[in-house]
């Protein structure tokens, strides 16, 4: 028997559906803060990394005021920056999609009022708001230490959560079609690491695309990675300006939109594979 959907989610009020998706949230952001070590340990972590990264930045710089036409000062707040955001756009569970899938559990999903996906990226934003505190913590650290700065301008300042939350969307878009690929391979632990380094690098959270070779900064403009990490970055530090904060918003929302398509296809040949036995 094919396993019911959830095609009533159509025909809910938005209130009542938004509030749906509100309740997976609040689920998985209580599944975050249960694991109470992981989660403290992550204050820490994030604490020594920031340290790190400005202690190695001033070393490469080697007394030098600039690099490439770019200051220490901007090159440690933009690996700041692009920590706490990867921190909060990637969080550190992989999409729960693989292991509902493998344990049977996406046949009570489908019973729940909302779509899947919806569930999927509802759980997911939960669990990635519990980084909030965290950056909360990190955030005085690094102006203490010298390793923040200020928004470059007032728009920047205002254009900066706007892009945040598009890296947000992105990615999370991003991980919820890598997660359906369980439905064919029930396994994607193997493509997860790999997905893993390939975004990290050509998201500019390693090494930011002002330092890539031209090769390797055309390709990670033309992938989708580059506004997980290095957009929001760059706005908030003003390089990019004026027209250029439009345009790199607009990337955005092209990614978003063109990821979203993409998953609503994914899905509705994914959902053709699940079956249910049993009453």
């Amino acid at each position: 028997m094919t396993a019911p959907t959830a095609r009533a989610a159509g025909k809910q009020p938005l209130g009542a559906l938004l509030q749906a998706q509100l309740a997976c949230a609040r689920m998985e952001f209580r599944v975050a803060l249960t694991y109470r070590t992981a989660y403290l340990s992550s204050f820490a972590m994030m604490l020594l990394q920031i340290w790190l990264l400005t202690v190695v930045w001033k070393a490469l710089y080697d007394g030098r005021e600039e690099v490439d036409g770019l200051g220490l000062t901007t090159m440690t707040a933009y690996a700041t920056l692009t920590t706490l955001q990867y921190h909060l756009v990637s969080p550190w569970r992989s999409s729960p999609i693989e292991q509902r899938v493998r344990e049977g559990k996406v046949a009570v999903d489908l019973l729940r009022p909302i779509g899947f996906p919806g569930q999927m990226l509802a759980g997911q934003l939960g669990w990635a708001s519990a980084a909030v505190p965290v950056l909360l913590v990190a955030l005085p650290f690094a102006l203490l230490i010298g390793a923040g700065r200020a928004p470059a301008s007032v728009a920047a300042g205002f254009a900066y959560p706007v892009a945040l939350i598009g890296a947000l969307l992105v990615n999370q878009l991003l991980g919820l079609l890598l997660g359906m690929v369980a439905f064919w391979t029930l396994e994607v632990s193997g493509a997860l690491m790999a997905y893993r380094f390939v975004a990290q690098f050509f998201s500019g959270a390693l090494v930011p695309l002002w330092f890539m070779p031209g090769p390797v900064r055309a390709a990670a403009e033309w992938l989708p990675f580059q506004a997980t990490a290095y957009t929001p970055a760059a706005v908030y530090l003003g390089q990019v300006e004026g027209v250029g904060i439009a345009a790199a918003l607009g990337v955005q929302l092209v990614w978003i939109a063109g990821l979203g398509t993409l998953a609503a296809f994914v899905w509705s040949r994914a959902r053709r594979r699940v079956l249910s036995q049993g009453g």
